[in-house]
């Protein structure tokens, strides 16, 4: 140990070194011991005292403290205690420690340190200090190994407080698998609107306070993850606290692993001065042994600890202090965009207000998005549809899991309907467009804040149009449009469709999207009169669902096959309610003349023959597509007989005789 020790102390800490001087404070710490061996080794042996002078002078002239004077204070170990935790320390640290400890036990073949050498060489032996309750065996800073019995077992320090002792970053690699730590320049490069600021200082307030016995528990509650992660990184970065997150479905169920968990993760929290956000967003609420886990880790945490949930979680015995995360203001995410565009900013200074009214982002999604624009290096001209483009991309990672996204070409030339349906929707196109001109600028929303979301019922037989009308409207409005599928939505257990359908509504509300539930009145029909518990709770879900649609800040269409299926009070509710007419013979000679692509081959087509079939629109197209491929087929252009081989094979589809009077003339 001596040559290792070669540096003036003095000289290193004066020169800021805190790394170099808590290292060579550690190693004139384990001297100490490394004296005490030898004089037990060879007692006659005559040695300078000079290590213990030499740590003293360089804990003196430390700040902060030595890592192991630190260790001391925050596990209260006693001087015997942190005597055998250094005798460990120096079997890691110095080759020769293995034939000291042989030497100063007597024993050639116990190369390594043990409980009964520590209780005969080292001062103020304790036989407690190595009962399972005691700091060194709580804190697992010592391991025993196996061996006959508790005083020969090999004793070993743990890596992670070796690390630690040494002045070394390193988390446990047990907590690995569990524990990611939030790196905090991603979070200073954010800046939070006022009102999450305003969180921020109440949040950091309680984390700081205990009940007398423990931290206070803090609860988040909100949709959006990345934007609570923000807030309670800079909570605790107030206090020149790390943060760490732990997924909930990553907590072990078995009692003893979730116990030993929990201890290594509350000595990383008070070696790396670190906080966890629990995030519980995810869970299965039918999961009731992960519930039971997550109850145990927040009932028995010592530390502070920060739950991220969705929905408020009741707590059982120890109170939860909870804060509701609202998304920013529209003149907050504003401010925001300007503040991560930088110089961008007034290249793009109308496309802020339209992105806002339409994108519904965190301030951690913004920053994302301004920087995957600005690293493609776009023009000025080209930065606006770049910076749009981006921003459903962000929406969409939300929803795809949940909805089917639906992409077509359709135009609103491709669109066959009578002049009133077609002005209901360029208005419904209008009440998006401007929705924040209305409710915001001209003080519609503070008027009342029911009634903002703008809601639609299509309603009209199959193939009539409504699925291509919502697709004709989000491209209009450069928005994706997504389908609900109601098997997936409707649920038999009491409660579940609701949280089905707030996970829709809550992914939705970032933004850039369309919601299409497709055939309604599977779920939106006449309310029953309440007869039993399960009419009672149907009846609960078409109320959540009118309530959310009244406040999502987006579009909701919905369509339906059977308009008289709706209940009435459901559709004073709604903003528009269009009827999709079955097409007569003139609007089926114009879907006809406009079905087939300018590139398709075609000969001898007689459009009002072909309007003599009495189908929708959609039968229409699967015809003509049909008639293609057989056309395609014969190495031929599109004719009159391709179509009628089409339409005998969709009649039968449809369980329809093909009369003769709808092919009358046709080859």
């Amino acid at each position: 140990m001596d040559e290792i020790f070669t540096q003036d102390p003095k000289v290193e800490t004066e020169n800021g070194d805190w790394y170099e001087a808590n290292r060579l404070y550690l190693i004139a710490a384990i001297a100490q011991v490394e004296e005490t061996l030898r004089r037990h080794a060879t007692p006659n042996l005559q040695l300078k005292p000079t290590a213990l002078r030499d740590a003293g002078q360089i804990a003196a002239a430390m700040s902060p403290p030595p890592a192991l004077e630190k260790f001391c204070n925050t596990f209260n170990l006693l001087d015997f205690d942190r005597d055998l935790l250094l005798l460990c320390a120096g079997m890691e640290l110095d080759a020769n420690w293995g034939n000291l400890c042989a030497a100063a036990a007597g024993n050639s073949q116990q190369t390594y340190p043990t409980f009964s050498l520590a209780l005969r060489v080292l001062l103020a032996p304790d036989w407690a200090a190595l009962t399972h309750d005691a700091p060194l065996r709580w804190w697992q800073a010592i391991q025993v190994g196996p061996g006959n019995s508790l005083m020969q077992s090999p004793l070993r320090i743990d890596e992670r407080v070796l690390h630690y002792l040494l002045g070394i970053e390193h988390r446990d690699e047990r907590l690995v698998n569990y524990v990611d730590l939030v790196p905090n320049q991603d979070i200073q490069e954010i800046g939070l609107p006022p009102s999450h600021r305003y969180l921020v200082n109440k949040i950091a307030g309680v984390l700081g306070s205990t009940d007398g016995l423990n931290y206070q528990i803090v609860q988040l509650c909100g949709s959006d993850l990345a934007e609570k992660t923000a807030i309670a990184a800079a909570a605790c970065t107030m206090h020149g606290w790390n943060l760490h997150a732990m997924a909930a479905d990553r907590i072990p169920t078995d009692t003893d692993d979730l116990a030993n968990l929990m201890r290594l993760w509350e000595r990383e929290a008070l070696l790396s001065n670190s906080v966890l956000l629990l995030e519980c967003d995810a869970v299965d609420p039918n999961d009731q042994n992960r519930d039971n886990a997550i109850a145990r880790l927040i009932e028995n945490s010592n530390n502070p600890l920060i739950v991220s949930v969705s929905d408020r979680r009741h707590p059982r015995k120890r109170p939860l202090i909870a804060f509701d995360v609202e998304k920013a203001t529209s003149s907050e995410q504003q401010a925001i965009w300007r503040s991560a565009l930088g110089e961008l900013a007034e290249s793009v200074n109308g496309c802020v207000e339209k992105i806002v009214a339409n994108f519904n982002l965190s301030s951690p999604a913004i920053y994302a998005t301004c920087r995957e624009v600005q690293s493609q290096n776009e023009t000025r001209e080209e930065l606006d549809v770049a910076l749009w483009e981006v921003c459903r991309v962000q929406a969409r990672s939300r929803m795809d899991g949940l909805a089917q996204r639906i992409e077509s070409a359709a135009t609103w030339d491709d669109l066959v309907l009578p002049d009133e349906q077609r002005y209901i929707l360029r208005e419904i196109v209008a009440n998006v467009r401007q929705r924040t001109k209305v409710y915001e600028s001209w003080g519609f929303a503070d008027k009342s804040t029911r009634g903002l979301g703008i809601s639609v019922l299509f309603a009209g037989a199959s193939g009539t149009g409504k699925t291509m009308a919502a697709d004709i409207i989000a491209k209009e409005l450069r928005l994706d449009l997504y389908r609900i599928d109601l098997s997936a939505t409707i649920s038999k257990y009491i409660g579940e469709t609701e949280k089905n359908l707030r996970r829709i509504f809550d992914a939705a509300e970032a933004g850039g999207c369309l919601l299409l539930f497709d055939e309604a009145d599977a779920l939106f029909g006449k309310r029953s009169q309440v007869k039993d518990s399960h009419d009672r709770y149907a009846n609960l879900e078409i109320s959540y669902l009118l309530q959310r649609m009244e406040s999502y800040r987006g579009l909701a269409i919905l369509t339906t096959n059977l308009k008289d299926s709706i209940d009435r009070a459901f559709l004073r509710r709604l903003r528009f309610a269009i009827e999709f007419p079955f097409p007569d013979a003139e609007y089926r000679q114009q879907i006809w003349q406009r079905i087939f692509p300018t590139q398709t081959p075609t000969q001898g087509l007689d459009f009002g023959k072909l309007a003599q079939l009495n189908v929708a629109g959609g039968n229409i197209r699967n015809i003509a597509l049909n008639a293609a491929f057989t056309a395609a087929d014969a190495g031929e252009s599109v004719m009159m007989k391709h179509i009628l081989q089409a339409a005998k094979s969709e009649y039968i589809k449809l369980e329809r005789p093909l009369t003769d009077m709808e092919v009358k003339e046709w080859v």
